[in-house]
């Protein structure tokens, strides 16, 4: 019998660390709640939250580093905060000037 060879490294095995998190009585309040009414465990809630917190960190971080990018590569330009304001306000006047 020949001897078996991997053509693929083995999955890595991940493995689950447990953390103690402290909520706030309100909080853990809420949680053994939505638990109850969602029949689904507290543990599994928090994992959800969590993990999707976690994917919309890192999306805000992707479009930020994009930005960034834009701005260092000179594709987009800066706006001045205040002179956009002032051209928004200047804008409403306008709308509510020609109304009346």
């Amino acid at each position: 019998m020949p001897a078996s060879i991997a053509l693929t490294p083995p999955a890595r095995v991940s493995t689950l660390t447990l953390v103690k998190v402290n909520f706030r009585p309100e909080t853990e309040s809420r949680l053994q709640e939505l638990a109850a009414k969602t029949g689904r465990a507290p543990d599994d809630l928090v994992e959800d939250a969590l993990a999707g917190y976690l994917q919309e960190l890192s999306q805000v971080r992707e479009m930020l580093d994009s930005c960034y990018d834009d701005l260092k590569s000179g594709r987009v330009k800066p706006v001045d905060g205040e002179e956009s304001f002032a051209r928004l306000r200047r804008k409403s006047e306008d709308r509510r000037t020609s109304r009346s």
